[in-house]
């Protein structure tokens, strides 16, 4: 019975070795152009957005860490 369901686990993990050689070998799609996706542009606006109220976080947090230092 235990050798039964040994046997049965490598044949599966055999099958999947297959599935990934297979997907390895072949290519990946080529992206699309930059200026014809839509979803990176949003993203990029996103990431500029989000990049803007860092900067302007980090700026606040060095004006208390200034106010707090010893001069």
């Amino acid at each position: 019975m235990a050798d039964e369901r040994a046997l049965e686990a490598v044949a599966r993990i055999e099958r999947a070795i297959d599935r990934i050689e297979a997907a390895a070998a072949r290519p990946a799609p080529p992206p699309p152009p930059i200026d014809e996706a839509p979803e990176y542009r949003r993203l990029r606006s996103a990431h500029d957005r989000l990049r803007d109220r860092v900067a302007g976080a980090i700026g606040q947090l060095d004006q208390v860490i200034a106010q707090g230092e010893p001069r």
